[in-house]
């Protein structure tokens, strides 16, 4: 068993620190994929209108008209809410993040379905506002050190 802590790591190298970034860094993206379609969809919009319906900002075949929408919010999360029949994390069983059991705030990895198309979630760690500090291998409950808080993105960021 390693007894090393999160303080004992050596300072020379990458060592993750706070997930909290500039607004919408960290590369926000869905990989979407369906048989053997493969694609990478950037989340630049603030909403992300995901079905078949012209107009959406993500259209997909063989889904509801406006089958989800991705919305990044104040906090610089992005919430997914799936309107159509589909899976989520949180329908799956994973921790919820709100009330709402059609809704969910996105973390790399998280996935949903829309009819025959898988999305996945990816940001990069650096922004990811999840685990700071590396995530499990950097701590976990009380062996992690709380980052500081959030950024005030409302004042003198550019949206």
């Amino acid at each position: 068993m390693n007894d090393r802590h999160i303080d004992d790591r050596p300072d020379e190298g990458y060592t993750p620190t706070t997930t909290h970034a500039q607004w919408g860094a960290g590369n926000p993206r869905l990989r979407i994929t369906r048989d053997d379609e493969r694609t990478e969809f950037a989340l630049e919009d603030d909403v992300v209108r995901i079905g078949s319906a012209e107009g959406n900002e993500l259209r997909l075949a063989d889904t509801d008209p406006v089958h989800a929408t991705i919305t990044h919010d104040d906090r610089d999360e992005y919430v997914l809410t799936l309107h159509g029949e589909g899976e989520t994390n949180a329908s799956l069983g994973v921790d919820a993040t709100h009330a709402d059991e059609n809704s969910e705030t996105l973390r790399t990895g998280a996935h949903f379905t829309a009819g025959p198309w898988t999305l996945v979630f990816a940001r990069d760690e650096f922004a990811d506002h999840g685990r700071p500090y590396g995530g499990r291998a950097g701590g976990e409950y009380s062996d992690q050190p709380l980052q500081p808080p959030r950024p005030d993105y409302d004042e003198g960021e550019e949206r």
